[in-house]
C-alpha cells in the first residue's frame, strides 16, 4: 500500500484529499505546517507527499528542498498544490524538485490521476 503525506493548513482541502486518497485505497497522513512536513517525512518515509507551498513556519518550497537534500528522502515524489499559479513560481517548484505543480483550485479528478501516475511508475522502476 503506498503512503501519501498531505501537508496544508487549509482544514477543508486536507479533508477533501484525504478523503480522496483513502477511498483510492492509500494510507494517508496529514499535517498542516512545513515544519513538521520536514519530520513527517523523515518518519513516515512516505511514497507521495502532495505539498502546499503558502504554510505557516516553512513554506512548500523549503520543505521540497529540504526532502530533496535528504538522502533517505530524496526518492520520495512531490506533488505541489498551490494558489501561486504564475509560471515562474512554477518553475520555481520543479527547479527545487518537485515532480508536479498543480494550481488551486484544481479538479479533484486532476489530483488523483496525477498520484496515480507517479505511483505507477515509482512502482515500475
Amino acid at each position: 500500500m503506498h503512503r501519501i503525506l498531505i501537508v496544508d493548513d487549509e482544514p477543508n482541502i486536507v479533508l477533501a484529499l484525504e478523503l480522496l486518497m483513502k477511498k483510492e485505497g492509500y494510507e494517508v497522513h496529514t499535517v498542516d505546517d512545513g515544519d513538521r512536513a520536514v519530520q513527517a517525512a523523515k518518519e513516515l518515509r512516505p511514497d507521495l507527499i502532495l505539498l502546499d507551498i503558502m504554510m505557516p513556519k516553512m513554506d512548500g518550497y523549503e520543505v521540497c528542498q529540504r526532502i530533496r537534500s535528504d538522502a533517505l528522502l530524496k526518492d520520495v515524489s512531490i506533488i505541489m498544490l498551490t494558489a501561486k499559479g504564475r509560471e515562474v513560481e512554477r518553475e520555481k517548484g520543479l527547479a527545487l524538485g518537485a515532480d508536479h505543480y498543480i494550481t488551486k483550485p484544481f479538479s479533484t479528478r486532476q489530483v488523483v490521476m496525477k498520484v496515480k501516475e507517479i505511483l505507477a511508475a515509482r512502482s515500475s522502476q
